[in-house]
């Protein structure tokens, strides 16, 4: 009996250990095996003791069997990059949440915010047929947000959105308070300097180390034109600063101060812009900077052509008006007892539309500055100076039109209006609003409706020429250095004339020697005497 025992133990033994041999069997296609299977199954059962677990255990073998494979995930298959769109929506989702926890903002935050109402802009241009979308503004409301709690500013407007062939730009126009403006300084500036230092080290060796010059070289007497300096921050072009991003929810990207010398050449070219703001400009003329400050010269140039008001909605002060005519008035303030114009007569006449926005002059700042004028430090080298040139006569003072002048004063682009009026619905006047938009910078609008106007463009940043657009022509090439007998290279002589010059020398100098000798020996016999 025990015999038999023993050899029906020793068979279950081996039948289980079969089992367990095929169980431990790996699949050829997951690689794993039943065995482990089974137990990381029963592991997870133990762990989640999930309720009527015999209903689920097939989605729990599922998920084990899931949760195996995912290491060898990228080997099967290359992980799919994430789109750009859910990269988008994730940054984006930072708009939608509150900063630091606050859930409940005071009443002074409330009024005293600088941020734009957009939602009633929004309002306004969807019944003028201008905008970009109910979806779209409220993102970029909350972007602006984000601006005004980051920066400390007075004012903020949403200037508008420039197109470009690669990415967008929304621009926004802010104003900081007094003394939180952080000073730019420029770095062409900076180099200028530096390259001046290291000219002046270098001559001062050059003249320690040569004393005498032999040959110099003939000296250019090129003068180079004065650099057009630019308007301080707060004045001119620069009155405002303004920041851009890609898209709402991307960090906003403060502009520099623009200069005369970008202004200038922006007027000579037609570019449309990439997205990127650190993209070189190509063009001829040459452009002083690379695509920011390019975005910087078109706005600029756009807000002193197109940003407009009703009539009679801003006034200059009373300190202003008791000023010299001479002087160029660059502020006003809001009129309190302006009532607002009626829309049919806004949107019939251009007379009841003003700039209020400073006219850029030829010289590409709002204020003309006088390039003739040196500082008393050079006058004192020029009166010690024997020889003095003619002064050339003083230019005469450059003017623009003045603030606040009327619409109907501007001129026309080959006999098309600049300006193009209009209400946005004729068939419900009585709610209707007068829009205006201009044909010089196809993009920027103006509505108004009663004590309420708002600007906006909307464009890809190109003037309207009139015409097809001709590239301006190369200058031509500058004249040679004038030849003269100092300059001009001689023939070699030949060998006979090598040989008279030779006969010659000699012969003089033998004249010279016999001129010696003779001398000496008359001194001996004075001295016999």
């Amino acid at each position: 009996m025990e015999q038999q025992e023993e050899a029906s133990l020793n068979q279950t033994e081996q039948v289980a250990i079969y089992f367990k041999a095929f169980m431990l069997k790996n699949s050829p296609k997951s690689n794993l095996n039943l065995y482990d299977h089974l137990v990381h199954l029963l592991t997870k059962v133990m762990d989640e003791r999930p309720e009527n677990a015999v209903d689920v255990i097939e989605d729990l073998s599922r998920e084990v069997k899931r949760a195996g494979l995912q290491h060898n995930q990228s080997t099967l298959r290359d992980t799919p990059p994430t789109p750009a769109i859910q990269l988008l929506a994730e940054q984006q989702k930072t708009l939608f949440t509150r900063g630091g926890g606050d859930e409940v903002e005071t009443e002074e935050e409330l009024v005293e915010t600088p941020l734009p109402n957009l939602a009633e802009l929004s309002f306004y241009l969807e019944q003028a047929g201008v905008g970009l979308g109910r979806e779209e503004m409220q993102r970029i409301h909350l972007a602006l947000k984000q601006l005004v709690d980051t920066q400390p500013l007075q004012l903020c407007r949403f200037w508008g959105k420039i197109l470009g062939t690669g990415g967008n730009y929304l621009v926004a126009e802010v104003e900081y308070r007094e003394g939180e403006e952080e000073e730019e300084d420029s770095p062409q500036e900076e180099g200028a300097d530096d390259e001046e230092k290291e000219g002046g080290a270098r001559d001062e060796d050059e003249e320690g180390e040569v004393a005498e010059v032999i040959d110099p070289l003939p000296e250019s007497t090129y003068k180079p034109p004065p650099v057009v300096p630019k308007e301080e921050n707060r004045t001119g072009v620069n009155k405002f600063s303004y920041f851009v991003c890609r898209e709402p929810g991307l960090p906003w990207i403060r502009l520099p101060p623009v200069t005369p010398a970008q202004i200038n050449a922006a007027r000579q070219i037609r570019r449309f812009f990439t997205g990127n703001l650190d993209a070189p400009i190509v063009s001829y003329p040459p452009f002083p900077g690379n695509e920011g400050n390019y975005l910087r010269a078109q706005i600029a140039r756009i807000s002193a052509g197109t940003q407009v008001s009703p009539l009679g909605f801003y006034q200059f002060g009373e300190e202003e008006g008791e000023e010299e005519e001479e002087t160029v008035r660059d502020s006003f303030e809001e009129n309190p007892d302006f009532e607002g114009i009626p829309v049919p007569e806004m949107a019939d006449s251009l007379s009841n539309w003003v700039h209020h926005t400073q006219h850029i002059l030829q010289q590409g700042r709002c204020v003309w500055v006088n390039l003739a004028e040196k500082p008393e430090e050079d006058f004192e080298e020029e009166a010690d100076e024997e020889e003095k040139e003619e002064e050339p006569d003083e230019p005469e003072p450059e003017v623009g039109p003045p603030l606040l002048t009327p619409l109907s004063e501007d001129a026309e682009i080959n006999t098309t209006p600049p300006w193009s009026s209009k209400m946005s619905s004729s068939l419900i006047p009585q709610f209707a609003i007068a829009v205006l938009r201009s044909n010089l910078w196809p993009g920027a609008y103006a509505y108004a409706t009663g004590k309420k106007f708002e600007n906006i463009y909307i464009g890809w940043g190109m003037k309207f020429t009139g015409g097809e657009y001709t590239p301006p022509v190369p200058p031509p090439p500058q004249h040679e250095y004038p030849s003269g007998e100092e300059i001009t290279e001689a023939l070699d002589p030949s060998l006979e004339e090598e040989q008279a010059l030779r006969d010659a020398l000699e012969e003089q100098r033998a004249a010279q020697e016999e001129a010696e000798d003779f001398e000496g020996d008359e001194e001996e016999d004075d001295e016999d005497d």
